[in-house]
Parts: C-alpha cells; structure tokens; sequence
C-alpha cells in the first residue's frame, strides 16, 4: 500500500510536544516541555464556565462566536489598545489560537504563495503554511545583547513577487522577544511598501516582564486594515485547555477566516465562550498578579539553570527560557533532550525543532517556567546533575 499521506505533510509527524510530554509520563520525569500551567485560572471564571453547562449553554452557538465574547473581545482591543472593532463583523471566535492561526493562513495564502515566519517558530505555523501549499521563507531571530532579535536587512529581502503575509508572533514564543517599536515598525515599513498582508500571533499579550509594553502591529499607522490579529484566553487565564480564541481584523479579512474556519470546526465550545467573555471584562486585575508570579518563576528558573551550567536567556514575555547547552558540553539539543529525562529526570523541548535552519537553533533547548515554584526547584536540583 503506498504511503496514504499527503506528500506535503510527509515531513510533519508527531509534534515534539507529544513526544517530549509522553516521555515524561514514561519515565516519571518533572515535565518543564510542554507550556501548559499546573494550577488553575480564578474561580470566578471556572464558575461562569460551570454554570453555563448547568444552565444549558451546551448546544451549538453561533459560528461566528456569542455576541457576549465578540463584545468583550472588542471592549478589550479598544480599552487596551485604542483598536476600534465592530463586534458583529470584525471579531470572530476559533477554536484557540491554533485554529484562527490556521484559518487565517488558510484563508489567506493561496498554493505558492509566500509566508514570512520568524525562526524559531511556533511549529503549527509550518504545518499551515504546508496544508494551505504556500511556501515558507524564515528570517532569522538571533541573540543580540541577550535577547533574540531580527536584521531589517534580512526581512526586506524575503520578500519576493510571490510574498502574501507575513506571520508575526510577539509575545515570542519559543524566543521569549516582545517586539520593540522599532523592530515592529521596520515590519509595518514592509507590509505597506509591498502590500502585504500581517498575521499576528498576540497570545501572550498579557504576559510580559519588567514593565516591557506588548504593542499590537496593528496600532501602527496604515496597519489596522492590513492586520489579523489571533489571540486566546489560554494563556492569559491560565485555562489552556478551553481552546477558546479569537481573530480581530477588517470585515473582508474576518468574511474570509469564517468562510474557512465553518468547514474546519464551525463552530466553538459555548460555555467556555461565555466564561472568556466574563474573564476579559472581570478578571484584568488577575491577570497582573498572574505575570508578576510568573516574572519571580521566570527568575527562580534562570537562576537555577545558569547554576546548573546553562547560558540563560532572560525572555521578556511568554512561559519560556532559551538555554544555551554548549557551557555543559553538550551540542544538539534534540540529543539531550530526548537523553535528559534518564541524565536527570526533567524534559525539555529541543528549539532546533522550530528552525528551518535547524544547526542555528541546535545548541538551544526550552523550558517552561508555568509550573508550581516547588517543581522548578525540583527541577533544577536535578539538572545540577549535568555539571
């Protein structure tokens, strides 16, 4: 029998993250790979989410998302960044952010087209890139004073007759970047000269450290109507596992997500709709605490992997740090990785997974710092074991 899977998606097989997750149910290990919190988000939206399925919110909603969560979304883009949105026809709910990523490059890159991603990327955005037969052009993210930044110059010259989009993704994950004005200006400089189009991947837009300010794309001059932002309640609310998202953009852009987006899932989980619409109207003040928990994480995790041996790189927003292993020896990531759990009983993610130009990223792995603050030490107690 021939191989029954389609020949573009022949090089995606299991994602790292199953893997690296089921490997650390296999052997027992503090699992610092995957990005998924291990507590909950506030009662209070639990409650919401509960007492809808009791008061009956259990049937199909409206595809295009509950008008209570288009609301929300659109008194939140405008509340927190002076983005006016009409709810009826510029906000539309997905299934997670993953979902609105893939519709929107679904809808929005036809077969040849181009899509500028930064590496390291989030690895579904190959994976949509692959099933919408575009093609991929990275620009590489590289350290530069401690953080991971791009070269304007490279950016420009991605760019050819076939370009359509651009997928930008800050709060960056797995880098841990926020962009800065100017990099995001040089971006917008792009899109408007070449007439391009601007995916951006805004998940973690709460989650930001030491007062660094997450600034939509589309709050540049001559980028609102150009820009389709994705966003989620995961992450901000500590409740990853709703899959509850959401795409801001024009009205044609919005038309042309849904008219992918019905046939993919049609449509999402009404409960959880209806708890993330209370969450984004209630829960803000949460939401600080919870990035002023995770910045001390941040830094109980840097601080035991740089006395472990690792070069750590202090991320700026997201779950995330990047932890050069070359000070201990060692030199491909995926090697270590996949070893780490029998050396010292944790799993990491390999970066070099999120490259096209996998050697770049070889010397690097990520861990998670959304985890309880015993776990880090545990976790970190163990990877002393290296040295």
């Amino acid at each position: 029998m021939s191989e029954p899977l389609v020949e573009r998606m022949r090089g995606f097989g299991e994602t790292i993250f199953a893997e690296m997750s089921a490997l650390a149910v296999s052997t027992g290990s503090i699992n610092l790979g995957q990005g998924f919190p291990d507590s909950n988000g506030p009662d209070s939206i639990l409650d919401v989410a509960v007492d809808a399925i009791r008061t009956g919110a259990n049937q199909y909603p409206p595809g295009p998302g509950l008008p209570e969560l288009r609301d929300a979304v659109a008194a939140q883009r405008l509340e927190r960044y002076g983005l006016e949105y009409d709810p009826a026809t510029e906000v539309f709910v997905t299934v997670g952010a993953t979902e609105g990523i893939a519709a929107s490059v679904l809808a929005l890159a036809d077969r040849g087209d181009e899509v500028i991603v930064f590496e390291p990327y989030y690895d579904s955005y190959a994976a949509v890139i692959a099933l919408a037969g575009a093609v991929r052009r990275p620009v590489m993210l590289r350290p530069v004073e401690g953080r991971f930044t791009f070269d304007p110059a490279e950016l420009r010259a991605a760019v050819g007759p076939r370009t359509k989009a651009i997928l930008v993704n800050s709060p960056h994950n797995p880098a841990g970047t926020v962009f800065t004005r100017a990099e995001l200006e040089a971006i917008a400089d792009v899109c408007r000269e070449h007439d391009l189009v601007a995916i951006t991947d805004e998940v973690y837009e709460y989650l930001t450290f030491d007062e660094t300010e997450h600034i939509p794309l589309a709050t540049l001059d001559g980028m609102r109507e150009r820009t389709v932002s994705v966003s989620s309640a995961g992450k901000s609310f500590s409740v990853t596992g709703w899959k509850t998202g959401w795409v801001t953009a024009p009205a044609p852009y919005v038309r042309a997500v849904q008219t992918v987006k019905q046939f993919l899932t049609y449509a999402v989980s009404a409960p959880y709709q209806r708890a993330a619409a209370y969450a984004l109207r209630n829960e803000v003040p949460w939401v600080g605490e919870l990035r002023k928990s995770l910045q001390a994480k941040r830094d109980r995790l840097i601080t035991g992997l740089e006395a472990a041996g690792f070069t750590a790189y202090r991320p700026q927003g997201t779950y995330f740090v990047q932890a050069d292993i070359r000070p201990l020896g060692f030199t491909d990531g995926m090697e270590l990785a996949r070893a780490l759990p029998e050396k010292a009983g944790v799993v990491a993610i390999p970066t070099q997974v999120f490259y096209d130009h996998a050697e770049a990223g070889a010397h690097f792995v990520r861990f998670a710092f959304c985890k309880k603050d015993e776990v880090i030490d545990e976790a970190v107690e163990r990877l002393a074991r290296l040295r």
